[in-house]
């Protein structure tokens, strides 16, 4: 593996770091940005729950279904040049977003607008663990964290800003000043890559597989509410999705044998699994992947509801339902450095257990909101408490993960974790308006979106107090 030395007080380190932050910032700012802008183009693109829930479910499908590969392809082809390719495919497909005239053109291009956000994703976290020193490395891991944690809670509100000034066209159009600042840091970003994946081919079934497991859970899930749970369009989406992700696993498992890697009996290279089960022969690493599954599925169904609920039940302008959740951004802001810095000290599991702890509290606050919300009493208080588990649990996660594996397999530790938070999420958005009875327009009804966000706000504290109980099981090393 090519591995510069880098030091944070440097040109390059910085501007290497600032690269990296900003570009993954944009790709999970994308994750909620939209999600205030629903309303919005519900309205004016005339779509159904479903449509809506695809627009936002569409992207992270394709994100956590190929953020493997991103990993995978980064360290064998370097990981500098496929972040860049990434921000460039991600760029083109924000532009298709912003000029969609259909529910379906948006949707489609969302699914793209994944694509490149999975090649940029792990890389952007790989490489500040194989370019800076070992004794910079924890402190740029964990600004990549805090910061890249900001842009996802800031993104409702720079997203209702923009649509109250412009339209929800613009939350799209954003991205692309954003990727010229990338391109333009990243001329002093060095390269890195893993030396051994040179001489591997791609797992491109175990990444067809993936997807396909991911959009028949998907579709099935958003489907159920408006097509009924008998119906055959449903069970064959559970059923596409049972087979592809059982046959996923057990492709992954043969490929992840001892030798699998090296050469076929013809002397080719084979191909290395793009989820190495081995991995996961580490409990350390496959308890941080579970808790990273309901934590981050409880934040993605909480966010998504509340957004909504602020505008369609407590009659917030999109701007004013942004600004509400900023405490958390704040936060974020403040205490992600001091967060890392904690948890490299006395280790980063109790921050694990009490982050999810505090944001399923601030969870149940957030059950105040509704259609006589005043914001000082009833969304004030929970958004601190969420946003002070945020703070707590986000930097400690991230190293934690990277920690548990060699630095050699680090693309690919980052492309597990995040595919686990994104399909988690996915399946969030995608399953908690079934399970609370949510379908076609219900989402402009204020009396019928009041009654399942209460109902699903109880099933997201339940996810986070889920990721506490699991994190009092881990034995992470300090970072």
């Amino acid at each position: 593996m090519i591995v510069t030395e880098l030091r944070l007080g440097t040109t390059a380190g910085r501007a290497t770091l600032a690269a990296a932050v900003l570009a993954s910032g944009m790709a999970f700012l994308d994750t909620t940005i939209v999600t205030v802008a629903l309303p919005a183009i519900g309205e004016d693109l005339s779509a159904k729950l479903s449509g809506l829930q695809w627009t936002v479910t569409g992207y992270t499908l394709t994100l956590a279904a190929f953020v493997l590969l991103g990993g995978a392809l980064g360290d064998r082809h370097g990981r500098r040049k496929i972040f860049l390719i990434g921000v460039g495919w991600f760029t083109l497909a924000s532009i298709a977003c912003g000029f969609a005239p259909t529910i379906e053109a948006l949707i489609a291009a969302r699914i793209l607008q994944g694509v490149g956000a999975a090649l940029l994703t792990p890389g952007s976290m790989a490489i500040l663990q194989a370019s800076f020193a070992p004794e910079d490395r924890s402190k740029a891991i964990g600004a990549w964290s805090g910061l890249s944690g900001v842009s996802t809670a800031i993104g409702p509100f720079i997203g209702g800003w923009l649509i109250d000034v412009l339209n929800w066209q613009a939350v799209f159009f954003l991205n692309v000043p954003l990727a010229l600042a990338v391109c333009w840091l990243a001329r002093r970003m060095p390269e890195s890559r893993n030396l051994i994946a040179r001489h591997t081919r791609f797992d491109v079934a175990g990444a067809v597989l993936g997807a396909l497991g991911l959009a028949g859970f998907t579709y099935a899930l958003i489907a159920t509410p408006e097509e009924g749970f008998g119906s055959p369009e449903v069970w064959a989406g559970f059923a596409v999705g049972v087979f592809c992700l059982f046959t996923f696993i057990a492709v992954e498992r043969r490929r992840s044998r001892p030798g699998v890697g090296i050469s076929d009996h013809e002397g080719r290279p084979r191909i290395v699994a793009m989820m190495p089960t081995s991995l996961f022969g580490s409990r350390t690493f496959s308890l941080l992947n579970a808790y990273t599954v309901v934590v981050y599925g409880a934040m993605g169904g909480l966010l998504f509801f509340l957004a909504i609920q602020l505008q369609t039940v407590s009659g917030y302008s999109a701007l004013e339902a942004g600004i509400a959740t900023l405490p958390m951004t704040l936060l974020l802001l403040v205490g992600s450095g001091r967060s890392a810095a904690l948890a490299a000290r006395i280790g980063p599991r109790p921050q694990l257990v009490l982050g999810p702890i505090l944001c399923a509290g601030g969870t149940l606050l957030l059950l105040a909101v509704d259609e006589n919300t005043l914001y000082w009493r009833d969304v004030l208080p929970g958004a601190i408490v969420f946003g002070l588990g945020l703070t707590l649990q986000v930097a400690p996660l991230t190293a934690s993960v990277l920690a548990a594996v060699d630095d050699a397999y680090a693309g690919i530790a980052s492309g597990i974790n995040n595919a686990a938070a994104r399909a988690a999420s996915l399946l969030a958005v995608a399953g908690l308006p079934m399970i609370v009875g949510l379908a076609g327009a219900a989402y402009a009804n204020p009396e019928a979106f009041n009654s399942g966000y209460h109902e699903a706000l109880w099933w997201c504290a339940g996810g986070l107090a889920a990721g506490a109980a699991l994190a009092a099981f881990l034995r992470p090393r300090r970072s």
